[in-house]
């Protein structure tokens, strides 16, 4: 079954600017910089970028930010701890976020 996600698609991601050529060199002159090594590594940045791909579930991300942090030097073991890493932030904010609803709970039962 084809589905909407299609891995060949990220090869073409410097295409999206055929269109808008002053704001994607723009787009990808900061993604430059942001991934290039400074008080982070490039290798702690891609682990984060891989922890928020999952966060945000862009596949397109996952797929690159899992070859950036194995070419950076990251192994399986320090990858699925950083991805532990975002469900326990994804998980501890909906749990927080039950805050709100127990206080507009206990406001309409009052």
């Amino acid at each position: 079954m084809k589905t909407y996600y299609d891995p060949e698609d990220l090869a073409k991601f410097d295409q999206i600017g055929e269109n808008a050529p002053d704001l994607a060199k723009k787009f990808f002159d900061y993604y430059g910089a942001v991934f290039a090594e400074g008080a982070l590594t490039e290798r702690e940045k891609a682990l984060i970028a891989l922890a928020v791909a999952h966060a945000v579930q862009c596949p397109y991300c996952i797929d690159a930010y899992t070859v950036a942090c194995l070419e950076k030097g990251s192994n399986l073991e320090e990858m699925t701890e950083a991805i532990h890493v975002t469900n326990a932030i994804r998980g501890g904010a909906s749990l927080v976020h039950g805050v709100q609803m127990r206080k507009v709970a206990e406001k309409l039962s009052m």
